[in-house]
C-alpha cells in the first residue's frame, strides 16, 4: 500500500500528532519488536499514552500502564503454573471484560494461539471444540461449566495466578501468537480460522480511510469479543489509543446508558443490536456518537435508515467473514442511496462477482463473491480451506454489482434453492417481509419439497399489539415478487434463536 497514502490516513485520524520524542521512539520500538498484534498494539499504546484510560467495565477501569502490567504478570503465571508455551493453543470461553483482554494480550506474549470460543456453544460443541483445537488449557469465566474431561482456568484462579505471579521479563517470542477463531457454527460444530497477524498499518488505514475512527476515541464494543468483528474492533482501539467501554452482556438499556455515561463517540456492534436499541423509547440525551459501525450478518430491511433518522447519519456497515475479514464498507452515504447495500471495497481490497464459469458477472447479474485484501485468512485449522481464483478467495455468498461500484449480498450459496426450476434467494423474501410495520424479526429458509424439490419457509416474530395472518404474509410477498418466491409455510414465534453474534440458528428453526 502507498506510503503516501498510509501517512495521510494517520495524520488525518490523529495518529501523527506531535508528542514527546522519548514517547514516540518508545512506541515504535515497541512496534518493532512486539509487531502489530495485540501484543504490540497494547505496548505501543502504553508507551504513547500510558495513563490514558484504556479500558473500563462493569468492575473499573485500568490505564494503557496498568493493563499492560497485569497483561504481562498474567503471562508470566500462564507460563510457570499452566506451562504454556510458544505455539501451544489456549482456549478463552469470556464473555466481554478487562479480563478478556487481559487473557489476549497474555497468550499472544507468549506466542500462543488464543483460540476465541463462542460463548453460547453446547456442552457437546465445546467438548469438540477442545478436541479439534488442541488446546492446552481453557481459560473461563466463573459462569461457565465446564464437560467432563475439559481442564481449564477460571477467572477467580486467574485473579490469583496475577497476584502471585513470577518475578521476570518477558522477552517477544520466537514465534508470533496467531489468533483463531471459529465459524459461527450455526448448522454443526464451528471450524478453527487462522487469523493473519498485521504486518503494518495497512489494514488499519484500509479500515479508519473509510470508518472515521480517530485517535482518542471513547468506544463501546458492544459486539462480542470473540466474534470477528468484536476482535478487530479491539484491535483497531489499541492501535487508536482509544478508551475501550466494555459490557459482559448487551442489553439495549444498559448499553443506550453507558454510551451516555461514558460519552462514546464510537460503537462496534452486530446488527441485531442496532434493532434492539431502535426498540427503546426514545428518551434521555442523546449519546454523542460519531460512528456506529456493525458487521457480521446483513442489516434488515429499512433498518439502517430508521437508525440514522434517529442517532443521525454515523451508521456504517463493514461486510466481510472470519476468513476474508473484509471485503466493503457502506458509508452512511452509501447507505441512504441504498440501504440494502454492503458499500464499495476499501483501499487495498479487490470485490470480483463471478459468474458460473468464473467470469466478471456484468453490473447486476448475480454471481459468487470473491475478495482479496492482505488480511486473508490463512486456512482452517483441519488443514483445509476456500477456493482461491487469481489471489481472490470465495465468500461463500452470492451477491452482485449495481452501476455505481455498490456490493449487494444475495444470500449464501449454501442457502439459495431451486424451487420448480427457479432459482430462489431466501434472503431477498425475508428483507421483503422485514419490513412489513408488524414484523420484528423475519427469517426465511429453504426446506424440502416433495412436488417442487424445495420450498420457501417464513418465520416470523410480531411486534406487540400488531397481528398478522399467514396469508397476508402470502400476499404480500404475491405483490411484491414473483410467484415462486411465495413461502408454503408461515410460522409465527416469539423471538427467533440466535447465537451469542446476533444470527439465527437455522437448524433450531421448527420444521412444519
Amino acid at each position: 500500500m502507498a506510503v503516501p497514502f498510509l501517512l495521510a490516513t494517520l495524520a488525518r485520524r490523529g495518529l501523527l500528532r506531535p508528542a514527546p520524542p522519548a514517547g514516540l521512539v518508545r512506541q515504535f520500538a515497541a512496534l518493532r519488536r512486539w509487531g502489530f498484534g495485540l501484543a504490540g498494539e497494547l505496548r505501543q499504546a502504553a508507551a504513547r499514552d500510558p495513563d490514558r484510560l484504556a479500558v473500563v467495565d462493569e468492575h473499573g477501569g485500568l490505564t494503557y500502564r496498568e493493563l499492560l502490567e497485569r497483561a504481562e504478570r498474567l503471562a508470566l503465571a500462564l507460563r510457570a503454573a499452566a506451562g504454556v508455551e510458544p505455539g501451544d493453543r489456549v482456549g478463552l470461553l469470556c464473555r466481554n471484560s478487562v479480563g478478556m483482554i487481559e487473557i489476549l494480550v497474555a497468550v499472544t506474549s507468549l506466542g500462543a494461539d488464543p483460540v476465541l470460543i463462542n460463548t453460547g456453544l453446547s456442552g457437546p460443541q465445546l467438548a469438540a471444540v477442545a478436541r479439534d483445537q488442541r488446546l492446552r488449557t481453557l481459560i473461563h469465566d466463573d459462569e461457565f461449566a465446564l464437560p467432563d474431561g475439559i481442564d481449564g482456568i477460571g477467572e477467580t484462579r486467574l485473579g490469583e495466578l496475577i497476584a502471585g505471579a513470577p518475578g521476570g521479563e518477558l522477552r517477544p517470542p520466537a514465534r508470533e501468537g496467531r489468533t483463531i477463531v471459529l465459524t459461527s457454527g450455526t448448522t454443526g460444530v464451528p471450524k478453527g480460522a487462522l487469523r493473519r497477524t498485521p504486518g503494518g498499518f495497512g489494514p488499519l488505514c484500509s479500515i479508519i480511510d473509510r470508518i472515521p475512527l480517530c485517535a482518542g476515541e471513547r468506544v463501546l464494543i458492544a459486539a462480542p469479543l470473540f466474534h470477528t468483528w468484536g476482535y478487530a474492533g479491539l484491535q483497531i482501539a489499541l492501535a487508536l489509543r482509544a478508551t475501550v467501554v466494555l459490557r459482559r452482556r448487551f442489553e439495549p438499556a444498559a448499553a443506550q446508558a453507558a454510551l451516555v455515561s461514558h460519552e462514546c463517540t464510537a460503537m462496534i456492534a452486530v446488527p441485531v443490536m442496532l434493532q434492539q436499541l431502535m426498540e427503546l423509547l426514545p428518551a434521555g440525551p442523546r449519546p454523542p456518537l460519531r460512528v456506529v459501525a456493525v458487521s457480521g450478518s446483513a442489516l434488515p430491511g429499512g433498518l439502517a435508515t430508521r437508525f440514522m433518522d434517529r442517532y443521525g447519519d454515523v451508521l456504517y456497515n463493514l461486510y466481510g467473514s472470519t476468513e476474508v475479514s473484509w471485503a466493503s464498507i457502506a458509508t452512511p452515504a452509501d447507505l441512504r442511496a441504498a440501504p440494502n447495500t454492503a458499500g464499495r471495497p476499501p483501499r487495498g481490497t479487490r470485490v470480483a462477482v463471478l459468474d458460473a464459469a468464473g467470469r466478471p458477472a456484468p453490473a447486476g447479474a448475480a454471481g459468487r463473491l470473491f475478495v482479496g485484501n492482505e488480511m486473508l485468512f490463512e486456512g482452517y485449522t483441519n488443514g483445509n480451506s476456500r477456493e482461491l481464483r487469481d489471489g481472490l478467495l470465495a465468500t461463500g455468498d452470492l451477491g452482485h454489482l449495481d452501476a455505481a461500484g455498490r456490493v449487494f449480498v444475495d444470500g449464501r450459496e449454501d442457502d439459495m434453492i431451486v424451487s420448480g426450476g427457479e432459482n430462489v434467494f431466501p434472503s431477498e423474501v425475508e428483507n421483503l417481509l422485514a419490513d412489513l410495520p408488524q414484523v420484528r424479526e423475519a427469517a426465511v429458509i429453504g426446506v424440502a419439497d416433495a412436488e417442487y424439490g424445495h420450498r420457501l419457509a417464513a418465520y416470523l416474530v410480531i411486534n406487540p399489539g400488531e397481528a398478522l395472518t399467514s396469508e397476508q404474509v402470502r400476499e404480500h410477498v404475491r405483490r411484491h415478487r414473483a410467484r415462486f418466491c411465495v413461502p408454503r409455510d408461515v410460522v409465527f414465534l416469539a423471538a427467533l434463536p440466535r447465537n451469542a453474534t446476533g444470527k439465527v440458528l437455522t437448524r433450531d428453526l421448527p420444521r412444519a
